[in-house]
């Protein structure tokens, strides 16, 4: 069993950063991958970031390359999503995604993951 807990989450202008945070527990972290997501109304969950457990090997979706950063802090059971140059359209609700079945990165699609978070809101005004 894992145990995913968001934080960091709120309200920020076009152009400003946030930085989410997803608090692990139960089973070793550095056992698993981890992703994170999101889900705007009305849309499907999207991939945003993915990180292999030792945090070597990164993939994002180009949406958000280049302005968004995964990484993680095996000692803190943590991992992390910096977010710059946020945009209207990054506004969701994000979740932290554990695949407990693999150290390495197996895919972006929500079914690969077997543990979610709650989320968090990040909301963008213009």
């Amino acid at each position: 069993q894992v145990q995913l807990v968001e934080s960091g989450g709120g309200l920020v202008q076009a152009g400003g950063s946030l930085r989410l945070s997803c608090a692990a527990s139960g089973r070793t972290f550095s056992s698993y991958a981890m992703g994170w997501f999101r889900q705007a109304p009305g849309k499907e969950r999207e991939f945003v970031a993915t990180i292999s457990w030792n945090g070597v090997r990164t993939y994002y979706a180009e949406t958000v390359k280049g302005r968004f950063t995964i990484s993680r802090d095996n000692a803190k059971n943590t991992v992390y999503l910096q977010m710059n140059s946020l945009k209207p359209e990054d506004t969701a609700n994000y979740y932290c995604a554990a695949d407990s079945r693999s150290a390495v990165v197996r895919g972006n699609t929500v079914g690969v993951y077997d543990y979610w978070g709650q989320g968090t809101q990040v909301t963008v005004s213009s």
